[in-house]
């Protein structure tokens, strides 16, 4: 992979998380020289590209080689599983069924059978690239984040104003349209199996710690932007609008609630407990 591309991934990384300032602080790295290598003037080291990826939650082996195979156990690289070789995008095409099917259908009314006939393989083609079906709800929930990053990413990289880019991250947590209502039945799927079983627990909470963090660093920036409430404590905050959304999230998709109710809710969040102006 070109030096420019690495320079495109990494600014991505950081871009979808926070501001540059706040992602240098976090991983211990001095401003200037994030910067410096971003300009392409100075050369990541491996651990700066390591802590980089973890913050982001991105997997390593993507940020520093372009592909899918980890090459360390930090937790951002466990988001996405080693991977058998896929010459003719068989996996993709197994994966991208499999979403839709536990989606659409449920994990437990999916068969490998229906995931090889939707795919247009064979179970044993299944079965090749994953152990079992379980294996296939897990690689599901990893396919949801990386599609949510992305996303993520493309909507926010020109987005400076921590309000409005607070905004933006809730619009797109918004459980509608043929992408995110499929993206939040797995999540939801994934929250119930989650809560009996350990290693699906830990898989979770990955997940969901990228997405807590990308709120903690905009609400970081919003404070020392003077845009949010100088009082404001951006853990705590992070905390209560990401169960916020989650909470708001289950009424709309269980049709207790409508979309239009949760943005309104979480507007009205913003407004009395984290803009500036209800401060004063």
């Amino acid at each position: 992979m070109s030096d420019d591309e690495l320079r495109r991934r990494v600014a991505a990384a950081v871009d979808g998380v926070g501001t540059r300032r706040h992602v240098a602080a976090a991983i211990g790295l001095d401003e200037t020289k994030l910067s410096k290598a971003l300009a392409g003037r100075r050369r990541f080291t491996t651990a700066e590209l390591a802590a980089i990826a973890e913050v982001a939650g991105v997997p390593l082996a993507w940020l520093a080689r372009g592909d899918d195979q980890p090459v360390t156990a930090a937790p951002g690289a466990a988001l996405r599983a080693p991977a058998a070789p896929d010459p003719d995008g068989a996996r993709k095409r197994i994966l991208d069924a499999a979403w839709t099917l536990i989606a659409t259908r449920g994990y437990h009314r999916v068969r490998v059978a229906d995931v090889a006939e939707a795919a247009g393989t064979s179970s044993a083609a299944v079965h090749y690239h994953f152990d079992d079906k379980d294996a296939l709800l897990d690689q599901a929930l990893r396919h949801n984040v990386e599609l949510a990053f992305e996303r993520q990413s493309a909507a926010l990289h020109a987005v400076a104003d921590p309000h409005e880019r607070l905004v933006t991250l809730l619009d797109l947590q918004m459980p509608t349209g043929p992408v995110l209502e499929p993206e939040w039945s797995i999540w939801m799927q994934v929250w119930a199996e989650a809560v009996v079983d350990a290693g699906r627990r830990e898989l979770y909470a990955q997940a969901q710690d990228r997405w807590f963090r990308t709120v903690l660093l905009t609400l970081r920036d919003g404070v020392e932007a003077g845009v949010f409430r100088p009082d404001l404590d951006p853990e705590l905050r992070a905390r209560q609008l990401t169960g916020l959304v989650d909470g708001l999230g289950v009424g709309v998709m269980t049709e207790a609630a409508r979309a239009d109710d949760m943005r309104a809710a979480l507007h009205d969040f913003i407004r009395h407990t984290i803009l500036r102006e209800a401060s004063q």
